[in-house]
C-alpha cells in the first residue's frame, strides 16, 4: 500500500472548504486557524499532484476533479465516522455523541418533554442537536453532519431506515370571531382558500396539510407566509386568516392567551407520522431502535 495517503484531516479541510465557500469560515468549522488550513490543503494537492481550487482573492472556485474528490472525501469521512460508531455501539448503548437533527414543527413542542427522559435514562449520551427544515436534515444526514433525524412522513429523505413513532393528528386553528359558528370538526371543503395561512416553503407540514385537504386550488390560494408556527398563531389571532396545527402544538400549549380556536381536520390522511430515521445500514440501527422506543414511550405516557 502506498504511503503517500491523504490524512483524514486535509479530507475534512477540503470537505469544509467546499461547504462553506470560504477559507475563513471553513477553518472556524474546523476549529484551526485559516493558514494551517490552506496549509493542509496546498499539503493535499502536492501530495496527489493536481490543482482542486482555483484561488483568487475574491472567489474560491473548485476545479471539476476538485468537486468530485471532494465528494469522495465527504464518503470517505463518513465512513471513519462509522468506524467509531461500530466500537461505540459495541460498547454501551446510547453513550458519547449523538448528532440528531430536528425540524421545527417538532422541535419545540417534543424536545421540552424528550431531554429529561434522554438525561435521566442515558446520562453518559452527549446529545447534539440541530433544528432545521426537512429537506435540510436530510441533506446533512447523507453528508454525515447528523446521525439521525426526527421528522414527519411521508417525506422522500432518500436511502434512509426509518422508526414509526405515532401519528399526529392535524388541526385547523380559526380566530376568536369564527369559532362559535363552526362544527366541532372542519371538512377540507369549508376551507377558504383566500384565508389559509401556511409556512413559507421548505416546512414538510406546509405539504402534509395541503396533500390531507386533497384541494389543488388550496395550492394556488393559500398565503405561505409562516416562518413558524408561533408567527402563524398570532395571525390567526389577530383575524388575518386560518392555519393548520399538529396535535402536538396544541398539546404543548400553542394557542395558550390567543383566544385561537382549533377543530379538528375531518379527512381521511388528516395526521403526519412523526418518525425517527438513519442511513441504511448504520452501525448504531440498534441505538437508533432503542432511542426510538423510548420516543415512543413518552408519548404513550402523555
Amino acid at each position: 500500500m502506498s504511503t503517500y495517503l491523504p490524512t483524514l484531516k486535509q479530507l475534512l479541510y477540503l470537505v469544509a472548504l467546499q461547504e462553506e465557500g470560504h477559507f475563513g469560515r471553513a477553518a472556524e468549522s474546523c476549529f484551526v486557524t485559516q493558514s494551517t488550513l490552506s496549509a493542509g490543503l496546498r499539503e493535499l494537492e502536492s501530495l496527489i499532484g493536481v490543482t482542486l481550487v482555483e484561488r483568487t482573492r475574491r472567489v474560491v472556485r473548485f476545479t471539476p476533479l476538485g468537486l468530485r474528490i471532494a465528494d469522495k472525501a465527504r464518503r470517505v469521512l463518513r465512513e471513519a465516522e462509522e468506524l467509531s460508531a461500530m466500537a461505540r455501539a459495541a460498547g454501551k448503548p446510547l453513550a458519547g455523541e449523538l448528532r440528531m437533527g430536528v425540524i421545527p414543527t417538532i422541535a419545540p413542542f417534543l424536545l421540552p418533554r424528550l431531554l429529561p427522559r434522554l438525561r435521566s435514562d442515558w446520562p453518559d449520551l452527549k446529545l447534539y442537536l440541530r433544528e432545521e427544515t426537512s429537506q435540510a436534515a436530510c441533506d446533512s444526514l447523507h453528508r454525515g453532519q447528523l446521525d439521525c433525524v426526527l421528522l414527519a412522513l411521508p417525506y422522500g429523505c432518500g436511502d434512509v431506515e426509518a422508526a414509526e413513532l405515532f401519528e399526529d393528528r392535524l388541526y385547523v386553528a380559526v380566530p376568536p370571531a369564527l369559532a362559535c359558528s363552526l362544527p366541532d370538526t372542519l371538512a377540507p371543503a369549508a376551507i377558504d382558500e383566500d384565508k389559509l395561512l401556511l409556512l413559507e416553503d421548505g416546512h414538510c407540514l406546509k405539504d402534509h396539510a395541503l396533500a390531507a385537504c386533497n384541494r389543488p386550488e388550496l395550492r394556488a390560494g393559500a398565503a405561505m407566509v409562516g416562518t413558524s408556527l408561533h408567527t402563524l398563531v398570532q395571525m390567526v389571532a389577530n383575524g388575518l386568516g386560518l392555519t393548520m396545527l399538529p396535535e402536538m402544538a396544541l398539546s404543548a400549549g400553542i394557542l395558550g392567551g390567543t383566544g385561537v380556536v382549533a377543530r379538528p381536520l375531518e379527512a381521511e390522511h388528516a395526521v403526519r407520522r412523526i418518525a425517527l430515521i438513519w442511513r441504511r445500514n448504520s452501525p448504531r440501527e440498534k441505538e437508533f431502535r432503542l432511542l426510538a422506543e423510548a420516543l415512543r414511550s413518552l408519548h404513550v405516557d402523555d
